[in-house]
């Protein structure tokens, strides 16, 4: 492993990996309130957009991965926990959708 990537405490490419996946993970479930700011601010009221959901399960997949490898009970239960919500909060906005459309 290059002394340049001690700083992380990684002994090898395998772990330098899975923290990449962490670190994209959290930047994933980050970019959530992005999103979430942005919306609220060209509606100029608190707005939940669609991608926010996505953002939260495709962040909190990624982060369940990276908890997993890690083997951290904590970690998993959490996020296992938030994927299941996002999940749920998607098959509802979905639903709505089918019956505005329905005829």
């Amino acid at each position: 492993m290059p002394e340049a990537f001690r700083w992380l405490g990684v002994a090898d490419w395998t772990e330098f990996a899975w923290i990449c996946v962490g670190l994209g993970g959290q930047l994933l479930f980050s970019a959530r309130f992005l999103a979430q700011w942005i919306a609220s601010e060209r509606a100029r009221r608190s707005v939940m957009p669609v991608v926010f959901w996505w953002f939260s399960i495709f962040g909190g997949l990624t982060l369940l991965a990276y908890a997993i490898w890690r083997r951290d009970p904590v970690f998993i239960l959490g996020q296992s926990l938030g994927v299941v919500i996002y999940s749920r909060n998607l098959w509802l906005i979905h639903a709505e959708k089918r019956r505005v459309d329905a005829p």
